[in-house]
C-alpha cells in the first residue's frame, strides 16, 4: 500500500472497522485478519488495537472479555447502539464526498480531453 493510500486509509479505517463489527463481534487480531482478507494487507495490529482503545473510549462499542485457549483473556467488540448512529452518519458523509470527489473527477478528466 502506497504512502497516498495510507493517508487516506486513515481518515476512514475507524468507520471500516465498525463496519465490520456491525456483521458480527471480534476480537483485535480477527479485526486484522478481516481487513487484510479485504485487500488492506499492511494493516497493522498496532493500528487497529489503537483505534479499538479510542472507539471504546468514545462508548462506541460494548467490549466482553472471552477466555484465550493461551494467555489473558481476549477483547471482543461488538457495536452498541451509539456506533450504530455513529456508523450510520459515517456512511452518509463518506457518500457525500464520493459524490462530490467523483464530480470533480470527472471534470477534471473533461477538462484534460478538451486540452489535448
Amino acid at each position: 500500500m502506497g504512502r497516498q493510500m495510507t493517508e487516506m486509509l486513515k481518515g476512514t479505517l475507524e468507520g471500516i472497522i465498525l463496519s465490520l463489527l456491525a456483521v458480527r463481534p471480534a476480537y483485535g487480531y480477527e479485526i486484522t485478519a478481516r481487513l487484510r482478507e479485504q485487500g488492506f494487507s499492511d494493516i497493522v495490529e498496532g493500528t487497529v488495537y489503537a483505534l479499538l482503545v479510542r472507539i471504546e473510549r468514545r462508548g462506541l462499542v460494548d467490549v466482553q472479555k472471552v477466555p484465550s485457549e493461551k494467555g489473558p483473556p481476549r477483547k471482543v467488540y461488538s457495536l452498541n447502539a451509539p456506533g450504530r448512529k455513529y456508523l450510520e452518519d459515517f456512511w452518509g458523509s463518506w457518500s457525500f464526498l464520493a459524490d462530490r470527489i467523483e464530480v470533480i473527477r470527472r471534470q477534471a478528466d473533461l477538462g484534460q480531453e478538451e486540452g489535448t
